[in-house]
């Protein structure tokens, strides 16, 4: 069953579709997508995955609401694990471990936008979505659904307009960025931080979340 919305997204008409359990066959993504997650919160101990959100930057955002009693969604899974293309996250290290824990999938290639600003907007401590897309795109999102029912058996509009802003966006950050890493040098650096996310996410998902295991002591 699908749903379908449309919304405003920096002045162009972008077609938000809500999936139920899996992602459909017949849909397809070209390059690099953008993807993100709903939960119920931040616990990777705790909290369940509700909502996956992808867009590969061509005018549609795909979200697929999970069946949290079986996490059957083999289409979705083959998506998120293909080794062949680029998943664009901000702080890819939560979603990671959840799709790790719940979808038993190792997602990657990977590029963080979190990670990409951090190494190189070093003259400021924001690195929330939301001020990183207002600086460098000069876009303003809405974060007036992020703490809403993502558990909730029906989705309000509000609610999937807000899960595909997250996604809408991560191309155009991932272009800005590569030009400040390369200009910074830090490129290679970036690079090695994605390529390590999953074993971050599989170390946290072990308990070692707020342990620095590179530490002296």
């Amino acid at each position: 069953m699908t749903r379908k919305i449309s919304i405003t997204s920096d002045g162009k008409n972008v077609v938000v579709h809500l999936h139920r359990g899996d992602l459909p066959e017949a849909v397809s993504f070209n390059g690099a997508i953008a993807v993100d997650s709903e939960t119920m919160g931040l616990s990777l101990v705790r909290d369940s995955l509700c909502l996956v959100q992808l867009s590969d930057g061509a005018g549609e955002a795909h979200l697929v609401q999970l069946d949290r009693a079986s996490y059957n969604a083999p289409n979705l899974k083959r998506v998120l694990a293909d080794a062949a293309t680029l998943k664009l996250f901000h702080f890819a290290r939560f979603d990671v471990a959840m799709f790790m824990r719940d979808l038993s999938v190792l997602c990657a290639p990977i590029y963080c936008t979190k990670i990409a600003s951090k190494l190189v907007r070093t003259y400021t401590d924001k690195h929330g979505l939301k001020d990183l897309t207002k600086e460098v795109l000069g876009r303003d999102i809405s974060k007036d659904q992020q703490s809403s029912d993502w558990g909730a058996p029906e989705l309000s509009d509000a609610q999937l307009a807000y899960a595909a802003s997250d996604v809408l966006h991560l191309h155009a950050l991932k272009e800005r960025l590569d030009a400040m890493l390369a200009r910074e040098g830090r490129t290679e650096i970036a690079q090695s931080c994605f390529d390590f996310l999953p074993t971050r996410a599989a170390l946290d998902l072990a308990g070692w979340d707020e342990i620095d295991i590179f530490a002296h002591s």
